[in-house]
This record gives structure tokens, sequence and C-alpha cells, in this order.
């Protein structure tokens, strides 16, 4: 029996390691020239993406004007680095207004998470993300993330979603492995691990690539292992993901970005206090993390 065409084939762009660009601060304000430190370090280091206003980005605990400063700083210094940009609340007619406002940018696309807190059934979700769809400019990213927004997204609604023209990938962190198999099978949207823990995973079911904070550290390895994946060196991939596991966990023993940042902080010399609620780690962690970081394979190994 011949097999339907999908309705869209997933966008070439969202492919690969995607990192989701933490927010620098220095005395309180956006640090506007570390951020362009950290998007040329990034660059070089050949990752395929960057997300800026994610939630490792604390866009949360930054104004309308601050979230608009980091998208326009990061795609100044992206030197056509693939940029999307993070939409998250729950007033549908203000991320309509929000999402018409990126409009002007270069976008290679929004990352738009579920309402949080109201839990809208499966059709008022459909609505949710098909009304940002249309009005988007740039082609929407699902972020299934139910453990930050309250709204499980089923199997069934993304299926659906993925129909619609201008939604053309996912975030994954919707912890459901089955769901994940659906969506690589299925194959019209191109399924991005968000769970850093999932990225090796994500990628031997034959999904995309991966959106995630600890690439921030050593991206190199977290491109050489998509590089070996790709190619079908799964021994290199793996003997990369298992070096790099250790580190993963240890960079969410603590709410993200504080880890990452103290990281940073160590390694790029960015001020590594994020904003209130988020708060620094303890010495023990940072002692821990950096010893991790030494104990890091190089790329070539």
């Amino acid at each position: 029996m011949e097999t339907p065409s999908p309705a869209h084939e997933p966008s070439p762009a969202f492919r690969g390691i995607w990192i989701p660009l933490v927010t620098p601060f220095r005395h309180g304000e956006v640090d506007q020239a570390a951020l362009r430190r950290l998007v040329r370090h990034y660059r070089a280091a050949g990752v395929h993406g960057l997300v800026a206003c994610g939630s490792t980005g604390e866009a949360a605990a930054l104004d309308a004007g601050e979230q608009l400063l980091v998208l326009d700083t990061i795609l100044d210094e992206a030197a056509g680095l693939p940029v999307a940009m993070g939409l998250s609340g729950n007033h549908l007619n203000h991320a309509v207004a929000r999402i018409r406002e990126f409009s002007a940018r270069p976008l290679a696309g929004v990352l738009a998470s579920a309402p949080a807190y109201v839990r809208p059934a499966q059709d008022g979700l459909r609505v949710w993300f098909e009304t940002l769809a249309d009005a988007a400019r740039a082609p929407l990213v699902l972020y299934d993330i139910p453990y930050r927004t309250g709204a499980t997204l089923e199997t069934a609604t993304l299926l659906a979603l993925a129909a619609h023209p201008n939604i053309v990938a996912i975030k994954d962190c919707g912890g459901s492995l089955d769901k994940t198999i659906a969506l690589i099978a299925d194959g019209r949207l191109a399924v991005m691990a968000g769970e850093d823990l999932q990225a090796l995973t994500t990628l031997g079911l034959g999904g995309a690539g991966a959106i995630i904070a600890t690439a921030h550290v050593r991206p190199d390895l977290y491109v050489a292992m998509f590089d070996a994946a790709d190619a079908g060196r799964w021994t290199d991939a793996r003997a990369i993901f298992h070096a790099l596991a250790p580190l993963i966990r240890l960079l969410y023993a603590h709410p993200n970005p504080g880890p990452l940042k103290a990281v940073l902080a160590a390694v790029h010399g960015c001020e590594d206090t994020p904003r209130a609620p988020m708060t620094a780690p303890g010495a023990d962690l940072r002692a821990a993390l950096a010893a991790a970081v030494a104990a890091l394979p190089s790329a070539g190994k």
C-alpha cells in the first residue's frame, strides 16, 4: 500500500545541536557584550542554531523590551546562524501581538509553549498553537514541556498540529517515549530533544537533533556527538554521550540556569548571578561542576 505524503516536510533548519542561550547580566542589566561573546563562541564551535529567551534565558524575568534587546543582540552577532525566539504566556491576544512584533526580524522560528497554569483541553491547545502559527511570519516550533506549563499535549493533538503548514518542529520535553516515537515515525515535524539526557536516544530513533541547555558547556563535544550519530558512528556517539552524562546530571542538580551560569562564569568570565527568584548554586556543587568539566575529553578523542 502506498504511504500518503505528509502535509509538509520538517524544516531543514531545525536539525543538529541548538543552544537555548543564557541571558548574562552585569550589575542587574542585560550584558550585551558578554552575550555577543557567547554567540561568537558557539558559532565558532559549529552549533547549528540558537534560541533567544527560552526558559534557560530567564525570559520570565525579562520585560518585553529586554527580551527584544536580547533577541536583537543575538541576531546581530549570529552572522547567518539560525536563531529562534522563545514565546510563552497564557493570554492568547497578548501572545499574538507579541509574535507580530517579531515579524520584522529574520527568525528561523518561534519556540512557543502551551499556555501555563490555565490547563486547557486538547481542542483549546490546538486553538492556541494554530492561532499562533497563523499569526507568525516565522515557522512555529512547538515546545512540549508539561512539567512547566501544567498542560499535556496528547499524541493525537500533536499529530493534528503537524498538519498546519507553519508548524515545522517540536522541542520534545513531553516525557513520553511513545509520543517521541510516534512523532518521529509520522515524519512531519523535526523532532528536537529538549531533555539533555534524551538527546542521543532521540537521535538514535531518527530525531533531527536537540535544543539543550547543557550544550553551552563544551559545545564541540555535542556537535561531535551529533556528527558521529549522523554518520552512523554509534560507538563514537555513545562514548561522547557517556562522557557528558555526569556533567549533565550536575548541571540540573540545582534549578537551571544557576549551575550553567556558574560554569560559564569560570570559562567565559560572565557574571554568574541569575535574576531572582532563581539562585546560584553553592560551593560544593561549583566544585563538582569544575571537576566534571575538567574530566571531559577533547572532541577528537
